[in-house]
C-alpha cells in the first residue's frame, strides 16, 4: 500500500502529533507499506525507509521554529512574494491561516509526487485545512487524525484569560468553521481514545460511526525501567507543552507552592524551547530553587528523567491520550493525574497512580503529598504501570488497526466503483 501522511508541524518536540507521526510511519514501513510524509517546519524525524518531503512554508511560527532554514537557506526576495507575505502576516494572528495555507501547499506538493504514481490513501494528522478537502476529490480515501478538537483548547484558554484583550486574541486565534467542515468530508476521523472520540463527535457534529478509536502506543523498547538509575526521593516530573493551557501546569505550580513546608520536593519541567509562561509563574509563586526547567531533551535523556523521578504529574484540563503518562508508566513511574479526557483510560486509579478532579489545586496537592510520603507504594504502582502499558499500548498494535481501517475504506471504494461507472454511462 502506498500511503502519504500530511503534517503541518512534524518534529517530535512539537507535541503528541510529532510523536504519533514518527512511530506510526515507522511501524507501517516495517509492515511493508510504502510511506511518504509531507511535513512543514520543524521537520520530523523519520526512520530509514520512510520518505520525507520537506515543505517550506512562510508562516510566522515556522520562521521561529526553523530560524536557520529561513535566514541561511532561503532567498530573501521570497518573503516578498504576495502569497508568502500574506502567510507570514496572517499566521501571527490566527491558527486557521497556518493550517489552511499549509494544507494548500501540501495539496500542490501531493500533485507533484503523484506524477510518479498515485497514492492509495492520504492520512492527515490534524490539519483539516481546505487543501485536505481538495485531496478528497482525487478518488482515493482520506483519513484524518484528530488527537483532540481545538474547541477544547479555545475553551481552556478563554477560561484562563486574565484580560479582555487576551480573550479577544484567543477568539481570533482558533479555527471556528474550517476544521468542522473538512472533518465531515474525509472518509474517517481517527482518534486515540474513547474520551477524545466523544469530544470530536460533539465539537464537529459528526456521527459516532464517522470516528474510529485507535489507541496510541508507547515505544516500550525505549521507555523502560533502567538498571542502575535510582529514584530520587521527593522528585516530581512534568513533561509536556507548558504553554498549552490544557496541560494545566499552572495548577501544578500552585499545588507545589501550597506544599511549601509540608513536603520536601523538587519539580523538573521538561517542555518546549522558548517557553516563558511557566518560568514566569514559578517566579511569581516564589518557587525559585524548587523548579528546574529543561528543554528539548534527547529521548534517552527523557527516559532517564522518567526513571529518576519518584512520580510524574499530569495536571491536565484535557488529554486526548496522555503520552507522558503512558511513557512514565512504561518506565515504572507512578502518575498523579486528573480525570480529564483519556487519562482514566491509561491510569488505573489506586493501582498505577492517583486520579484527582481537574483544575483543582487542593486535591492535586494532596495526591502528590500522599505518594511522596509512600515510596514503597510508588514502587508497587510503578511495577503495575509497566505491566499495564506492555499489555495494552503498543505502536505495532496501533499500526495494525490503522491498516485494517485503510483496507476497509479501500474495499468500500472498490466495491462502489462498478456502480459509479454504471451511473456515469446512463
Amino acid at each position: 500500500m502506498r500511503v502519504c501522511f500530511i503534517q503541518a508541524q512534524g518534529h517530535m518536540y512539537s507535541g503528541g502529533q510529532g510523536i504519533y507521526l514518527h512511530h506510526i510511519t515507522a511501524e507501517l514501513s516495517r509492515l511493508g507499506h510504502e510511506v511518504h510524509v509531507i511535513a512543514g517546519v520543524p521537520y520530523p524525524e523519520v526512520v530509514e525507509g520512510v520518505r520525507l518531503h520537506r515543505l517550506k512554508t512562510f508562516s510566522f511560527w515556522g520562521f521561529l521554529d526553523g530560524y536557520e532554514e529561513y535566514v541561511y537557506r532561503t532567498h530573501p526576495l521570497l518573503f516578498f512574494h504576495p502569497v508568502n507575505l500574506y502567510e507570514f502576516a496572517t499566521t501571527r494572528l490566527t491558527l486557521s491561516s497556518l493550517l489552511n495555507m499549509f494544507s494548500l501547499r501540501a495539496y500542490q506538493k501531493l500533485n507533484e509526487l503523484e506524477r510518479d504514481g498515485p497514492f492509495d490513501l492520504i492520512h492527515d494528522n490534524q490539519t483539516l485545512g481546505y487543501g485536505i478537502w481538495l485531496m478528497t476529490q482525487r478518488g482515493r480515501p482520506v483519513v484524518a487524525n484528530v488527537h483532540h478538537p481545538l474547541d477544547i483548547d479555545r475553551e481552556s484558554d478563554l477560561a484562563q484569560a486574565r484580560s479582555l484583550g487576551a480573550r479577544v486574541s484567543r477568539l481570533l486565534w482558533y479555527p471556528w468553521v474550517m476544521q468542522r467542515w473538512v472533518a465531515a468530508r474525509v472518509d474517517r476521523i481517527i482518534t486515540g481514545s474513547d474520551a477524545s472520540a466523544g469530544s470530536v463527535v460533539d465539537a464537529f457534529g459528526l456521527s459516532r460511526e464517522h470516528v474510529r478509536v485507535i489507541h496510541d502506543g508507547v515505544d516500550t523498547e525505549l521507555f523502560r525501567p533502567l538498571e542502575g538509575v535510582e529514584r530520587q526521593q521527593g522528585s516530581i516530573l512534568f513533561v509536556g507543552n507548558s504553554e498549552d493551557r490544557n496541560k494545566g501546569i499552572r495548577y501544578l505550580l500552585e499545588a507545589l507552592a501550597s506544599l511549601r513546608g509540608q513536603a520536601s520536593c523538587h519539580l523538573t519541567v521538561v517542555h518546549r524551547p522558548r517557553s516563558h509562561e511557566a518560568p514566569r509563574l514559578a517566579r511569581q509563586l516564589g518557587l525559585q530553587g524548587q523548579v528546574t526547567f529543561l528543554e528539548a531533551l534527547s529521548r534517552e535523556e527523557l527516559v532517564r528523567q522518567y526513571n529518576s523521578a519518584q512520580l510524574l504529574v499530569c495536571p491536565s484540563r484535557y488529554e486526548g491520550f496522555g503520552l507522558p503518562a503512558a511513557e512514565a508508566m512504561a518506565c515504572g513511574t507512578p502518575v498523579v493525574a486528573t480525570t480529564a479526557g483519556a487519562l482514566p483510560e491509561i491510569i488505573e486509579d489506586g493501582a498505577t497512580g492517583l486520579l484527582v478532579p481537574p483544575a483543582d489545586v487542593e486535591p492535586l496537592a494532596g495526591a502528590i503529598r500522599t505518594l511522596l510520603e509512600q515510596p514503597e507504594r510508588c514502587r508497587s504502582m510503578g511495577e503495575a504501570g509497566v505491566r499495564r502499558v506492555r499489555e495494552r499500548f503498543s505502536w505495532r498494535r496501533t499500526a495494525e488497526e490503522t491498516v485494517a481501517l485503510y483496507e476497509e475504506l479501500l474495499g468500500r471504494r472498490a466495491a462502489a466503483a462498478p456502480s459509479l461507472r454504471v451511473e456515469s454511462t446512463r
